[in-house]
Formats: structure tokens, C-alpha cells, sequence
């Protein structure tokens, strides 16, 4: 049980979870694209989602996983309207076949969640050799992002609704190397650090968040773009840190959020008419929170746009 948190502005504290979040709420005829979707809350938020009426499409890496998440949530809704797809976002070749399927599809996209991510690993790279926490967590994201957007400002014109993009940062982000994105250091393994490095990554999450929602604004798109921090909760992300992770399964009952509470401000943002016309903002605990000065900095927004596009352009 959460022991902390007051009600923000919003009506919602950290004690809220993913259901009370969307209550009354009608998702139908929304198509949503969540990555990371077959474990921890991915998959809470999968649920919810369908749970509102919500047709979702899981973005997973295992497909097996995935099917059983599946399996689950329609045997507890029927009515639940779930695919899944697969995806492995630290593969740019994976990224870009995912797109090109559900581009060819037909599906429209109202809601993009990029929700999967690694954390704190041994020094490893992607198949594109690329730090794998950088790889995974934001540049696969962002040509996700980049390659579905036009099937986003489609969907947002033809159905006149707004489209949300909604990206899994956390508060990981305000521990990170001294320059923030190490832009010609990202895969220097000598100086790696695996927390700071998932840190940048998070940082990273929060930057593109900012310079999409300028972007969609700037052209006058009905899409918006927020990120968030959806609170300390003990998930599987934990396993290369065995110490940790007993740790946070010993004192989680008393401090951490459990998995419902864990998936509510992912919700919120993507779900809640309060959130409308919201953008380039970062949430913490289904309320608007304030990120780090390098988190809020302009122009290295700028730059790692540039510094992405030229990482996955030749990929």
C-alpha cells in the first residue's frame, strides 16, 4: 500500500490507481499503440485501456508473452479488443517492419504509448551497436514515433480528435552524467556507468517529449506529446540489481506502488479530458510535475532531435 502522496490539482495522488484514473471515461472507437505492453504496467495499462473500450495493439518483444497477456484480459472482459504485434525496439530493422505492418493495416492511431524500456544493465549493444538503455528506451522510441506520425495527423483529421503521445520517462532522469546526453560518449564502454546511463536515457525520454509537442505545435497538428514518471514500483525492470530488487520487495508494501498504481498517470495522460490540449509537459503522479533544468533546456532538446534523426536515418 502507498503510504504517501496528497491529492494534486488534478483530484489524483500517488495512492490512485489506473482504474479510478479513467473512471467514467468511454474509450470507444480510440485505437492505441502500447509498447512493452506484455509485462509490469505495460500490461496494466493494456488492460485498462481495454477495460475503457479501447482497441489496443501490444507492442511486445516476446509474442508468446504477449499472447498470454492477451488471453488473460479477454477472459476477464470479453468484450476487450487486443492485438499483438511484434516489436523490439532496441532493432531499428524491427522498428521500422513494425511501422511499415501497422502502417499498411488500415488501423488508424489515436493514442501512442511508449512505455517499454531497460534498466541499469551491464554494458551491452543493440544490434545497430548502440548503448542498449539509449538504443531501447529513446532512439527505438523515437523513430517509432517519427514513423507512425503521419498515421497519427491521418487519424486526427479524419476522426477530429485529438491524438496523444505519451512517453514513459522517470525521475531517473535527474541522475544522470554531467552533461546530461554524452551525444560522443553514448557507447564509450570504459566510462560507462549503468544508472547514469539509464538516466540519460530517461533524460533523453523527456527532451524528445518537449521538442515533439514544439514540433506538433508549431504545425498547427492536434496531437499532443507529454512524458512522465509513473513512480517507484518493484517490476522485473529491477533484475540486473539483485540487491535492489530484494530490497524493494521487502519494503515495497510500505513505499513502493504496487502495479495498478504504477500504471495510473500513463492513463491519465492518455485518457483524461483534463490532459487535453496539454503538451511538452512531464507528469508525476497523475498531476504536472516539474523535471530537471537539463530536462527543461530548449536547446539540447534541439539537439538530441538532430543528434536521433542522424542515429537512425542509416539504420
Amino acid at each position: 500500500m502507498w503510504i504517501f502522496g496528497r491529492k494534486g490539482p488534478s483530484g489524483f495522488s500517488a495512492s490512485s490507481t489506473a482504474e479510478e484514473v479513467t473512471q467514467g471515461i468511454d474509450g470507444s472507437g480510440l485505437t492505441a499503440i502500447i509498447t512493452g505492453a506484455s509485462s509490469g504496467i505495460g500490461t496494466e495499462t493494456t488492460r485498462v485501456l481495454a477495460l475503457r473500450g479501447i482497441h489496443v495493439i501490444m507492442a511486445v518483444r516476446n509474442m508468446d508473452s504477449g499472447r498470454k497477456v492477451k488471453e488473460a484480459i479477454i477472459k476477464e472482459f470479453p468484450y476487450a479488443k487486443i492485438d499483438v504485434m511484434e516489436l523490439d525496439l532496441s532493432s531499428m530493422s524491427s522498428v521500422r517492419k513494425f511501422a511499415s505492418e501497422y502502417n499498411s493495416s488500415a488501423l488508424p492511431l489515436n493514442i501512442l504509448i511508449n512505455n517499454a524500456g531497460v534498466m541499469a544493465p551491464p554494458f551491452m549493444e543493440s544490434e545497430d551497436k548502440i548503448e542498449l538503455q539509449f538504443a531501447t528506451n529513446h532512439l527505438g522510441h523515437f523513430l517509432l514515433t517519427n514513423l507512425l506520425l503521419d498515421n497519427m495527423k491521418k487519424t486526427t483529421r479524419e476522426s477530429h480528435k485529438e491524438g496523444r503521445i505519451v512517453i514513459v520517462a522517470s525521475e531517473g532522469h535527474r541522475v544522470v552524467y554531467g552533461e546530461g546526453i554524452r551525444f560522443n560518449k553514448i557507447n564509450d564502454r570504459s566510462s560507462y556507468y549503468s544508472l547514469l546511463a539509464y538516466g540519460q536515457s530517461k533524460l533523453a525520454n523527456i527532451l524528445h517529449a518537449k521538442e515533439l509537442a514544439r514540433r506538433l505545435k508549431e504545425g498547427g497538428v492536434d496531437i499532443t506529446a507529454n512524458s512522465l514518471h509513473p513512480g517507484a514500483i518493484a517490476t522485473n525492470l529491477l533484475r540486473h540489481h539483485s540487491f535492489i530488487e530484494g530490497v524493494a520487495s521487502w519494503i515495497g508494501k510500505y513505499v513502493l506502488k504496487n502495479i495498478p498504481q504504477g500504471a495510473a498517470t500513463t492513463c491519465y495522460v492518455a485518457l483524461h479530458p483534463q490532459v487535453k490540449g496539454v503538451s511538452g509537459e512531464y507528469f508525476v503522479d497523475s498531476n504536472i510535475g516539474k523535471p530537471s533544468s537539463l530536462a527543461s533546456d530548449a536547446e539540447l532538446a534541439k539537439k538530441l532531435w538532430e543528434f536521433s534523426l542522424s542515429s537512425t536515418e542509416s539504420k
